[in-house]
């Protein structure tokens, strides 16, 4: 599993030029999952996301997470991050889960960051998304598991 978490003062996602999501102070971010990823995966990206400590302290310095902040995170099905471009100009996704499985780990991972008190909004898996967010910082943190 890969997300590529930004801090973002606001985001907002539509679908169709409908709105779907919206989010105030907090994070987006893009979760990819990749062939062969279970539930511990997911489970240890969502832990890791509302610990991350991307948020300023009263000395300015990241010590804060999205839980300490009371911030909202827009979790974004992105399975682009498996794209691999080392062979020619077209990226190939064969590194990414099928989407079925992928679909009900992206949820299993929204379910995982509820649980642990975070406010999670979502996209449409699947479907052609526009986000519009205004990054804070800016801060991207490329994550692994």
């Amino acid at each position: 599993m890969k997300f590529v978490l930004q801090r973002v003062s606001r985001a907002t996602l539509t679908v169709h030029g409908e709105p779907v999501s919206e989010i105030g102070c907090g994070l987006v971010v893009y979760f990819g999952v990749g062939a062969g990823d279970g539930e511990a995966q997911a489970k240890k990206c969502a832990e890791k996301i509302a610990k991350m400590r991307v948020f300023e302290d009263e000395a300015d310095k990241m010590n804060l997470s999205v839980q300490d902040v009371c911030g909202e995170v827009l979790l974004v099905s992105q399975f682009t991050l498996y794209g691999d471009a080392r062979k020619g100009n077209r990226p190939s996704f064969t590194q990414a889960e099928q989407p079925a499985r992928a679909n009900a780990l992206y949820e299993y991972a929204a379910e995982q960051l509820r649980a642990l008190g975070v406010a999670v909004k979502t996209g449409v898996f699947g479907a052609h998304m526009v986000i519009d967010q205004v990054n804070d910082g800016p801060v991207t943190i490329l994550y692994e598991v």
